[in-house]
């Protein structure tokens, strides 16, 4: 049965999703249509969690809009998502960041998460001088 399940949710599956984590900051792009016209909204925020697998699975983002708290939770292979762009990878050590729900101001930011191109030296390691 299971087997059967996964052939019927392969045809759902979105493809061209990129890949994200929690801590991110990511750029989700809806459909929505209004009295047969059809538009895109953006919602910008940070990643605080994923949940579930397959078809199923959602992300929930959150961001400050006016001085108030707002999160969205998204199916992941929803028609009505449009395209998902990462903006900035985040470094956190939590798999839920549900903790920014109790922060104000600076405390919501995330730390960004600096990657070293290939071929450049690691600026933290520093070469010995030539004798």
């Amino acid at each position: 049965m299971n087997k059967m399940l996964k052939l019927v949710e392969s045809k759902f599956l979105k493809k061209d999703i990129p890949q994200f984590n929690i801590g991110d900051t990511v750029d989700v792009q809806m459909k929505i249509v209004e009295e047969g016209k059809s538009r895109i909204q953006t919602f910008e925020g940070i990643v605080i969690a994923r949940a579930g697998s397959g078809l199923t699975e959602t992300f929930t983002v959150r961001k400050v809009s006016y001085g108030e708290g707002v999160e969205m939770v998204f199916p992941l292979h929803s028609p009505s998502i449009d395209k998902i762009k990462v903006m900035k990878k985040g470094d956190v050590r939590r798999a839920k960041l549900y903790y920014l729900k109790r922060k104000v101001g600076k405390e919501t930011k995330v730390e960004e998460k600096i990657t070293h191109a290939e071929g450049q030296a690691d600026p933290q390691v520093r070469e010995e001088p030539k004798k």
